[in-house]
């Protein structure tokens, strides 16, 4: 409970930070959604200043922030300058779609290199082995925009096999095909967000475990005459996991982030992509929203993966 409790006041205040610095940067940054020329050229000053006025933006910084603290404590981040929508409904309607994109993609990337990271550390020095290091330097180094864009030409342009737009098809059904068609259309961004997230996790889990083997208790294991698989699940594993699930809870921020070029480029009706509209708008209500709950569900990860950790290894510290 000690633990629980020191958590989350960490996570609180960090919010709180991150809070501070973001609103700082974003109304110090150059130019507004209300500069002159930005929102109507043919706008006057006092109908600027009335438009102001009824966003709250006319007041001192710091009685902006503390307003804006006040209806961040129950979840309303205002009204967004472009749509006139409520932000907290915009944000709530894209959510699911990100988490489930970034999810799927942790889940495969855990797997996958494990897999391959092990596997190449117990072919270490053979042909297997240098072609999943080969594999895996060619993942760290391709950026995803780019293996997004060859992707959508072979497989949705030449082949003509995947969608490469949206979520669902015109002629999507309801029920069960519904989501088969959503899960048909996330197979090429699934597939990008996994792919880079790969190279750097399998060189590092194939490092870890070359250092387990060459450790005593593995030799000893190996005089007393236990198999392989039972060499891998009680020794190799349990020393393995750890450090690999602090590695995942450290890539979560780069996973979300990477949302915000993916999600555009596959015309994804996500948070990334309404970030990114957002941006280009300078709709402060709406980025201000999206990056708390984006730190909010970083910090999170990060404390689920915490949890975990002392969950596999109980003399971790707890602090």
């Amino acid at each position: 409970m000690i633990l629980l409790m020191k958590k989350i006041s960490y996570l609180v205040l960090m919010l709180l930070l991150i809070s501070v610095i973001s609103f700082l940067a974003i109304h110090i940054a150059p130019n507004s959604f209300f500069s002159a020329g930005e929102l109507n050229p043919n706008m006057t000053p006092e109908a600027l200043a009335k438009l102001k006025a009824v966003y709250g933006l006319d007041k001192p910084l710091l009685y902006q922030y503390l307003d804006w603290m006040k209806n961040i404590l129950t979840l309303n981040f205002g009204v967004s300058f472009v749509t006139g929508q409520d932000v907290s409904a915009e944000i709530a309607k894209r959510i699911p779609i990100t988490l489930s994109i970034n999810i799927v993609s942790l889940l495969l990337v855990f797997f996958i290199s494990i897999y391959l990271g092990i596997k190449a550390a117990l072919k270490n020095g053979q042909k297997s082995d240098y072609l999943i290091r080969q594999f895996s330097l060619f993942s760290f180094s391709m950026p995803s925009f780019y293996l997004a864009l060859l992707l959508i030409m072979l497989f949705s342009v030449k082949l003509n096999i995947l969608p490469f737009s949206g979520l669902h098809s015109m002629d999507a059904k309801s029920g069960i095909y519904y989501y088969l068609d959503m899960a048909w259309h996330l197979i090429l961004p699934v597939g990008v967000m996994s792919f880079v997230g790969l190279g750097s996790m399998v060189i590092y889990i194939r490092s870890l475990t070359l250092e387990i083997l060459k450790s005593d208790y593995y030799f000893f294991a190996k005089a007393r005459g236990l198999s392989e698989k039972i060499i891998l699940r009680k020794y190799i594993m349990p020393n393995l996991l750890p450090p690999v699930v602090t590695l995942l809870g450290l890539s979560l921020p780069g996973l979300i982030g990477g949302s915000v070029i993916l999600e555009s480029i596959f015309g994804i009706d996500g948070m990334g992509r309404f970030f990114y509209m957002s941006a280009l708008s300078r709709d402060y209500p709406s980025i201000m929203g999206i990056l708390m709950i984006t730190a909010f569900l970083t910090l999170l990860g990060n404390m689920i993966a915490d949890f975990i950790l002392f969950r596999l290894n109980p003399y971790a510290k707890r602090g």
